[in-house]
């Protein structure tokens, strides 16, 4: 089956596999996703004036208060890194390979930038720490554990992104914390204009996005996932959220006559070869209208999953956009 995930396996899963979820096994799901309304409310294009803080409280209510603005900014999740990029700075110490993205800093740039050792889920705290840190970013239901550890030494930042308004807040937050109050509108602006842009010229394909890298795979749903919040607002994305118990089964997903597929592949270990092909060995993989007709697309899954920020979200506009035309 293609499960549904919470956020909180969302993000679990990009660096560990999960569980087995197998592929197009037992009946459908009891209740076919049929929610295919668009939302009513538009994108404001309109960017409020952001202010230099140096304390604040953020978009999911966490308060962060520095003595200065902060320089060294270590990042343990995508996020903080695509922040920091729209803002113009360089972190002092990352522990995902966005930044080599031709549209971040590119190969060169990123190999520039120091390597927290023990991946996603395990930083290591002294090797944070050795990078002299006056903030650490991370990723409040995976990294929030590192808290204690960090506290004194610096200052740690839960984000706990699960909509693009919430990513665009936190942009907001990072700009005010760092001064770059007219940058961070700039980049805000952008995005917004870009999703607009969007809106006006929907598409009425069906689309869907599934993650994994074999048998370990799901559906992305806008309501626990930043790239697939923007889905509704310009393609047909029926697909809800059914916990982390909930799953679609591939008979159900047939039934929905997805025109445009993306996948986001994930490495993880020995794992290798791309997501549509292990599954182009189920049959009824080959019956989805998408994979029938050569619509589907294999996506950078460092920008698609893990990088859930304004210029992250800004490619995948650019790249959904074009397929669902």
């Amino acid at each position: 089956m293609l499960s549904a995930p919470s956020r909180a396996v969302r993000s679990w899963l990009t660096a560990v596999v999960l569980g087995s979820v197998l592929v197009g096994c037992g009946a459908p799901s009891e209740a076919p996703a049929q929610d295919k309304a668009r939302p009513v409310a538009k994108a404001e294009v309109t960017v409020e004036p952001i202010k230099a803080a140096t304390e604040l409280t953020d978009v999911n209510g966490v308060r962060i208060a520095l003595e200065k603005k902060p320089e060294r900014i270590v990042c343990l999740f995508a996020l903080c890194d695509d922040i920091l990029t729209e803002l113009g700075i360089v972190p002092a110490a990352t522990n995902n390979a966005l930044l080599s993205h031709p549209r971040f800093l590119g190969e060169a740039g990123a190999k520039k930038v120091p390597v927290v050792p023990g991946g996603f889920i395990a930083p290591e705290v002294e090797a944070i720490l050795s990078h002299k840190p006056d903030l650490v970013i991370g990723l409040g239901d995976t990294h929030g554990k590192l808290a204690p550890a960090l506290k004194g030494a610096t200052t740690f930042w839960a984000m706990q992104p699960e909509t693009w308004e919430d990513s665009v807040g936190y942009l907001r937050d990072t700009a005010a914390l760092t001064g770059r109050t007219a940058v961070g509108e700039k980049a805000e602006k952008a995005f917004r204009a870009k999703l607009a842009a969007a809106e006006k010229t929907p598409s009425d394909k069906t689309a869907l996005i599934i993650y994994g890298s074999d048998e370990n795979f799901g559906v992305a749903t806008p309501d626990g996932d930043v790239t697939a919040s923007l889905f509704p607002r310009f393609a047909d994305y029926p697909w809800k959220s059914r916990g982390v118990e909930g799953s679609y089964g591939l008979e159900e997903i047939l039934a929905q006559d997805v025109d445009v597929l993306f996948v986001e592949t994930m490495s993880f270990g020995g794992a290798d070869g791309k997501l549509s092909e292990k599954l182009a060995k189920n049959p009824l993989w080959g019956k989805i209208p998408a994979v029938r007709d050569g619509a589907v697309h294999e996506v950078d899954s460092e920008v698609w999953a893990k990088g859930r920020g304004t210029r992250s979200m800004g490619i995948v506009l650019d790249e959904a956009t074009a397929a669902l035309r």
